[in-house]
């Protein structure tokens, strides 16, 4: 299976040539790009104030406030510290390079831009593994709510981390590929005994969110990830954090390209049986023939 890109290539990509260029000593040029990206994130690269020196770089998440509880403003502080700017309207963060100062590391810092989203959704993880390794159990629910109609849970507990999504199946098609997914991430883990438990449940929310306003219904399904202490050390833990926040993504980027796979095999096996039942229709066998005084009638077999 393919795994998502946890970076934003256009954005890395945009900044890399920016920075090249005034590394070259050429003219820098305009840029006014926006960018859209999974969750009903955008991006838009700029110029502030037409300066062409200077690159800004903001982000827009639907749910950003919500992460702000969870220490997202602090992380991004940790991440970026001198590039964080005054955001721009209708942006949750932004971002300003000065081309005119190009970091001597300008690859790590193109690398941490195209990062910008993921590192927004590491607050609320960091946060919880914290909880976790101090023992702090009983600390409220994180409740992020990314998509418009799906939402994520965080919980800490004595021994472990609990993150569940919630997510709709917009076709019926897309609930059974779903589940037939989900059956391989259980059975992953009899091959792998370090992988984090995986649980599925189809139209009632798990036992851990039973009364509360948690969505059901016949297209709803919750996918829940018990992560253990070996998942969220120190050491572990990015990589935790990297898989885990594209999980939604991932499983209906899967589940897309499923369908189209059966769909174009199904297009070349109907093209097989139109070429059989084509190499199977009778030739018409009529013959032409003439009577002793001239006259021509056909004979059909």
């Amino acid at each position: 299976m393919i795994l998502l890109e946890i970076n934003n290539r256009i954005v890395e990509d945009t900044l890399r040539q920016k920075f090249d260029n005034a590394l070259a000593g050429n003219k820098p040029d305009s840029v006014d790009i926006t960018i859209a990206d999974f969750d009903g994130v955008l991006y838009h690269i700029s110029n502030p104030g037409g300066d062409k020196t200077k690159v800004m770089i903001s982000i827009s998440l639907k749910f950003y406030k919500e992460l702000q509880e969870h220490g997202a403003d602090t992380l991004l502080q940790r991440e970026y510290g001198p590039f964080i700017t005054s955001t721009e309207q209708g942006y949750d963060v932004s971002l300003l390079f000065d081309l005119e100062a190009v970091p001597a590391d300008k690859d790590e810092v193109v690398k941490k831009a195209g990062l910008l989203k993921r590192n927004c959704f590491a607050s609320v993880f960091e946060k919880y593994f914290q909880f976790q390794q101090e023992g702090q159990e009983g600390q409220e629910r994180a409740v992020i709510h990314y998509r418009d109609d799906e939402t994520m849970y965080v919980e800490a507990k004595k021994d472990r981390v609990t993150v569940i999504f919630s997510t709709v199946f917009k076709d019926d098609d897309d609930v059974v590929i779903g589940k037939v997914f989900m059956q391989e991430f259980k059975e992953g883990r009899k091959a792998s005994h370090q992988a984090p438990q995986v649980l599925y449940s189809h139209r009632e929310p798990p036992l851990e969110l039973q009364g509360t306003d948690a969505a059901t219904g016949d297209n709803i399904a919750y996918i829940t990830f018990v992560l253990y202490p070996r998942h969220i050390n120190k050491n572990a833990r990015d990589n935790t954090i990297n898989l885990i926040h594209t999980f939604r993504d991932y499983l209906h980027y899967h589940i897309k390209c499923s369908k189209a796979y059966i769909h174009s095999r199904m297009r070349a096996k109907t093209s097989d049986f139109l070429k059989v039942l084509n190499r199977a229709r009778p030739e018409n066998n009529v013959k032409e023939k003439r009577t002793i005084t001239g006259r021509s009638f056909q004979q059909r077999n």
